[in-house]
C-alpha cells in the first residue's frame, strides 16, 4: 500500500538522476496512452503527474518518491543531483521502505520534431540501459488499439537487450468484458509469434481503479 508519494526532481540526463539506491519502476508508452492518469490512480493522488488534453508535454525524466508503509524512520539521503544546476543541493531523507516511480516521456509522438525526438529517445535509452536501480519497467498500451508497429518494436528492442519489464494495458472502462478480453487476447497471441514466454500484462483503468492492487502487489513483491 502506498502512504505517501511526492515530487522529488525531474532530470535531462540519467547523470542528473537521484543518487542512492532505491529500487526504481518506470513507466512508459506512447503519447495520449493515459501514463500520468494511471501514475496518478496508482499514488491517490489526482495531481502528482500532471494531465494534458495536448499529449507529448513529458520532456523529462520524473522521479516521484513513494512511501510503501508510512515509517518515518532514517534512510537514504541524496546528497548528489548530478549536473543538474537547477537541481537542489539534496533530496529529502528516504524511508528505508521507499522506492522511486519513474515518468519516463512518451515515445511516437508525430508533432515533435526531429531534433527533439532524437534528443528524447536519447534520454529514454539512456535511462533504460543505465540505470542500474530501475528494477521494472512498465511500458503502457492502450487496449482499444490493435498492436501498433512502433509498441511492438519498443517491446522488441527491451527483449533484445534483456531489460525486464511487463505490459499495463490501459483503458480498461472503455471497452465491453468480451471486447476487452478479444483485444489482450489478440495482442498477446501476436508477441507470442515472437516471444516464447511473455512478459507478465496487467489489464487496468484509470477510472475505475481496475488493476491497482495488482500492480502495486507485484512492485512489492518485486521489492521484497
Amino acid at each position: 500500500m502506498i502512504k505517501t508519494a511526492e515530487y522529488t526532481i525531474s532530470s535531462a540526463r540519467v547523470e542528473q538522476c537521484p543518487a542512492g539506491n532505491l529500487p526504481e519502476f518506470a513507466f512508459i508508452g506512447r503519447s495520449n496512452v493515459g501514463k500520468s492518469s494511471l501514475i496518478n490512480m496508482l499514488t491517490g493522488k489526482s495531481h502528482l503527474a500532471k494531465t494534458s488534453a495536448t499529449p507529448g508535454k513529458t520532456v523529462l525524466i520524473n522521479h516521484f518518491l513513494v512511501n510503501g508503509q508510512g515509517a518515518k524512520g532514517r534512510g537514504e539521503k541524496n546528497t548528489k543531483a548530478g549536473n543538474n544546476p537547477l537541481a537542489p543541493c539534496s533530496l529529502p531523507l528516504a524511508p528505508k521502505d521507499a522506492w522511486y516511480l519513474v515518468d519516463l516521456p512518451g515515445y511516437g509522438y508525430a508533432k515533435r520534431g526531429q531534433q527533439q525526438r532524437d534528443e528524447l529517445q536519447r534520454m529514454i535509452s539512456g535511462y533504460i540501459l543505465r540505470r542500474e536501480q530501475m528494477m521494472n519497467l512498465f511500458l503502457l498500451i492502450d487496449v482499444r488499439h490493435e498492436p501498433q508497429r512502433i509498441d511492438m518494436e519498443f517491446i522488441q528492442w527491451l527483449g533484445e537487450n534483456g531489460i525486464p519489464f511487463s505490459i499495463v494495458f490501459t483503458k480498461a472502462d472503455k471497452l465491453s468484458k468480451g471486447k476487452l478480453a478479444a483485444n489482450v487476447k489478440f495482442y498477446l497471441d501476436e508477441l507470442s509469434k515472437e516471444w516464447e514466454e511473455l512478459p507478465p500484462y496487467f489489464v487496468t483503468s484509470s477510472e475505475t481503479r481496475q488493476g491497482r492492487d495488482e500492480l502495486l502487489d507485484y512492485i512489492e513483491s518485486i521489492i521484497q
